[in-house]
């Protein structure tokens, strides 16, 4: 049923249907009450994307993801969504794949990006879209949204090119000085990085945290005692043999994975970790929950990013000021304490350390 079709069953205008479905006062409760047996009796439901076109306003948020199989989008996605629906917007998800189909050679791949993409976006716009959350599957620079998009738009866990988009990121920086502190307060001075991919955006930031808490210590950054792993489980095997061999007393890796590849070494080669020699890890993931000794990690904030992503949106498209340009909004990474890490600070190794620095 439409309102013409109520409108000439009920012998009164489209415009006076209208006024009975909104309440409108304009109109006798005689005809209104008419008006709305006649609604119920014949099962008319309005069709209200139609009217928010009309109104363009939507009241619905099209979120993309770069591939939801990342272990970092789930959480994001899921607070994102909450987010939505407390403002009383629905969400169109749509889940572009693109680690299913490319792996990790698609990042710099305009052509691939954009086959991808281009339909995408084409196809929110045509739904009417309210904005856009973009998730990416990895902290990056993200320049696959047209620059002149009139459209609000904001991207969790990645950043905007040139600060086009607001963005709302991990604080990397902060994440890493927090672990090698931590690890110093325990009278570790013998720290192996065990890094992600070396160009990695999140492994720089990581490690710059990790520089910045030895130079507040007063102790030398070792170039020697960083190994660059790939972020798989794999490399934190070869990554602990390296850095072992090298004498270090702890290994503070930039992600749970490699953490796990540390400790099939530790049981590989007889050595306990927690007494032998000490781990942290990064991330939070599933996988600390099967590790023996409990893992101390550092915690990503994925909820609190989908959750500010989405808040950002909406504060955007209900009339917020807009900028030129956006700084990224940096959420804390948190520190979680368990197990793997044991305090030396009046140990043979500390005062090895000491002679080794003074020497």
């Amino acid at each position: 049923m439409t309102v013409k079709e109520i409108a000439k069953m009920c012998g009164v205008s489209p415009s006076t249907v209208s006024n009975a479905i909104n309440g409108k006062s304009n109109i006798s409760e005689q005809t209104r009450n008419k008006i709305l047996d006649c609604i119920e009796k014949m099962g008319y439901q309005p069709n209200y994307f139609a009217s928010s076109i009309r109104k363009q306003n939507t009241k619905t948020i099209g979120i993309i993801a770069e591939d939801i199989g990342q272990f970092s989008t789930a959480d994001i996605l899921e607070s994102a969504m909450a987010c939505c629906e407390e403002h009383g917007y629905r969400t169109v998800i749509i889940n572009l794949r693109m680690y299913d189909k490319w792996a990790d050679t698609w990042y710099n791949d305009e052509k691939k990006l954009q086959s991808v993409m281009s339909p995408i976006l084409s196809e929110l716009q045509a739904i009417h879209v309210d904005g856009l959350v973009y998730i990416a599957g990895h902290g990056r620079s993200i320049n696959c949204i047209p620059e002149n998009s009139k459209l609000p738009t904001v991207i969790a866990y990645g950043w905007s090119s040139r600060n086009r988009f607001p963005s709302v990121v991990p604080d990397d920086v902060a994440g890493g000085y927090e672990m090698m502190k931590y690890l110093i307060s325990q009278g570790h001075k013998r720290v192996g990085i065990l890094s992600g991919v070396e160009e990695n955006l999140h492994a720089k930031a990581r490690l710059l945290g990790c520089q910045k808490a030895l130079a507040e210590a007063g102790i030398p950054f070792r170039p020697e005692w960083v190994y660059y792993g790939d972020w798989e489980k794999p490399s934190g095997v070869l990554g602990a043999e390296v850095l072992l061999k090298k004498g270090v007393t702890a290994i503070l890796c930039m992600n749970d994975l490699m953490a796990g590849g540390v400790y099939d070494y530790a049981h590989e080669n007889n050595l306990v970790v927690g007494k032998d020699f000490s781990i942290v890890g990064y991330d939070d993931q599933v996988v600390t929950e099967f590790l023996y000794p409990k893992l101390t990690t550092c915690e990503l904030p994925l909820r609190e990013i989908g959750r500010q992503a989405a808040d950002f949106l909406i504060q955007n498209i209900i009339g917020a000021e807009k900028a030129e340009s956006y700084e990224p909004v940096r959420l804390p990474c948190k520190m979680v304490c368990r197990d793997s890490v044991l305090n030396i600070s009046d140990s043979p190794e500390e005062e090895d350390a000491r002679g080794e620095e003074n020497n």
